[in-house]
């Protein structure tokens, strides 16, 4: 054993010996041509991005010249060049998306400290956005509490995930667990389609269908309910739970299903007792996914909402729906200035660091399914 060991541990470091060798002189041949062309297209994208934070109007030429170098590298040295733009794009995405954070963060500065409250003598800034609950951006003095658009978020955030999960949850069991492939064929791309509706089109319908008919059934002073926001919301995001739960129900290992019908289970015992628990991670992350859908979306409650930044009475009350966070920055960006616009840019932070942190929940959850069901927990 001890000889073949060895024999194979001198193939190996003679193979290796020669890949070296070959890609000495690949180097060797190529390394000037290529590090050079990569030079170009590295500081010239650097010189775009650069031009365009100070908006100049010369960007279009280091851009040229960035498009220039990349076809001329493609056809001469396509290897280093893809790596190149690869590991550019990347970083660039990264860029973008720190950018992103910086401003939106920094915008939102000033509304913080104008909402500075006092706790024991010691000041903390942005305490008046999330104690108060006036939001008003004319009379003195002028209040920008988040509290009234939170409510909002939150309720038709609940409703829709009590919409969304359950039916998300069972339509994803039928595709992967009881559905022939003929059906399953047809059902899957039809859940596709529904993800692809555009989210105006579902708020027109809740406008002018739901809204109206829950107007007279309810004897309600105008349109606009919470129940309704998020019944309509909860089926936009029912496409995403379904898919999501779907694969998560598909990737458990059917070793695991076959030996729970050897033991005499039915089909439905094994789904319940084994299937769903194996795959319950992914579940979860499919229904946070969907919450996450919830939250953020905008036009469907931009149109189906009264738009009036206050509490409704009672708290639980869903029977009238005022303003979310979403449809608050849709409705005021387009005449805000000043502390108000700054408000709006508080009301995305909130947003994004919700989203933020069910989206690393769901990829948490995630995770720990693949490692279960892969075996190394």
């Amino acid at each position: 054993m001890a000889s073949v060991t060895e024999q194979d541990g001198t193939d190996l470091l003679a193979a290796a010996r020669r890949r070296l060798g070959r890609g000495r002189d690949f180097v060797e041949e190529t390394e000037p041509g290529a590090l050079a062309t990569v030079a170009v297209i590295a500081l010239s994208l650097l010189a775009t991005f650069v031009g365009f934070l100070v908006v100049s109007s010369l960007t279009v030429a280091p851009f040229a010249v960035f498009v220039a170098a990349s076809g001329y590298g493609w056809l001469r040295h396509q290897e280093e060049t893809a790596l190149v733009l690869t590991l550019t794009t990347t970083m660039s995405t990264l860029l973008i998306l720190g950018l992103i954070i910086v401003f939106i963060f920094i915008e939102a500065v000033p509304v913080v400290q104008y909402e500075t409250a006092t706790v024991f003598g010691v000041g903390v800034p942005g305490l008046r956005l999330f104690v108060e609950t006036r939001w008003d951006a004319v009379s003195s003095p002028i209040r920008y509490s988040m509290v009234p658009m939170i409510h909002g978020t939150v309720m038709v955030t609940v409703i829709a995930t009590a919409v969304a999960a359950p039916l998300g949850v069972a339509a994803a069991l039928f595709l992967s667990e009881i559905a022939p492939a003929v059906v399953r064929e047809f059902v899957k791309p039809g859940v596709e389609i529904l993800a692809g509706i555009p989210s105006i089109v579902y708020g027109f319908i809740g406008f002018t269908i739901l809204s109206p008919w829950a107007s007279d059934q309810f004897e309600l002073t105008g349109q606009g309910t919470y129940l309704f926001v998020g019944i309509v919301v909860g089926l936009m995001a029912l496409p995403t739970v379904v898919s999501v739960a779907e694969d998560a129900l598909s990737s458990v290992p059917e070793s695991m299903k076959s030996g729970s019908l050897a033991m005499g289970t039915t089909d439905w015992q094994t789904m319940t007792s084994i299937t769903l628990p194996a795959a319950f991670s992914g579940v979860s992350a499919a229904v946070l996914l969907g919450v996450g859908r919830a939250i953020g979306e905008t036009m469907a409650a931009t149109v189906m909402l009264r738009g009036v930044p206050r509490l409704t009475e009672p708290l639980a009350n869903v029977f009238y729906g005022q303003e979310t966070l979403t449809s608050l920055i849709a409705r005021n960006y387009g005449e805000a200035d000043g502390l108000q616009m700054d408000a709006l840019f508080a009301a995305g932070v909130i947003l994004f660091i919700t989203v933020l942190v069910i989206s690393i929940g769901a990829q948490y959850i995630e995770w720990r399914m693949r490692r279960k069901l892969g075996g190394d927990a």
